[in-house]
């Protein structure tokens, strides 16, 4: 695998090695020495995966506050999706900074977000699935987020006019939200 660190501090997107033959592909989609041994330790406690009928719909940006905060491994099984995250951590110098990264399931690369930072994504065609891995159970009093298109993040999605949940089409502006992460 190859881990290439972005310039938000502690996002990483990997590249697993793809074996490829007549038959198919097999690929390892996750090793815990080969992360430990690329300075990543993390304990994964749980697996999740979505479905998005239609291209365009927009999940995020969420978070959890501590103490339940979240590290995530994500990866797309099917489709591809926008994946960004957005640095919530107030001391960092790429506090409220965002990045974007292109996931499909033909490229195979996975994104490595670590807990401090609100997470989304908007798929590009029909019929995607994501998967992702959690270090933290979900906790509902924990849950949090900003809204997708906050001006002052000017985020670049790829839809003007997303499919969204009830929920995220509420979710407040980053400037209304008092981040829980040092």
């Amino acid at each position: 695998m190859e881990f290439i660190a972005s310039d938000l501090s502690g996002v990483f997107l990997i590249k697993p090695v793809v074996h490829k033959d007549h038959r198919g592909f097999f690929v390892e989609s996750y090793s815990e020495r080969v992360f430990e041994n690329n300075g990543i330790k993390c304990r994964f406690i749980q697996d999740n995966h979505s479905m998005s009928v239609d291209a365009g719909v927009l999940r995020g940006l969420h978070f959890q506050k501590p103490p339940h905060a979240q590290t995530k491994l994500i990866r797309v099984t099917k489709g591809s999706i926008l994946d960004v995250v957005v640095d919530m951590r107030k001391s960092s110098p790429t506090f409220k900074k965002w990045r974007s990264f292109e996931l499909t399931d033909s490229n195979f690369h996975m994104l490595y977000v670590p807990a401090g930072f609100a997470h989304g994504f908007c798929t590009l065609v029909p019929n995607t699935e994501v998967q992702y891995k959690v270090d933290c159970f979900y906790a509902p009093e924990s849950d949090s987020g900003i809204r997708w298109n906050d001006p002052e993040l000017a985020i670049e999605w790829p839809a003007n006019n997303p499919v969204l949940s009830a929920k995220d089409e509420k979710l407040p502006l980053i400037s209304d939200v008092e981040s829980p992460f040092a």
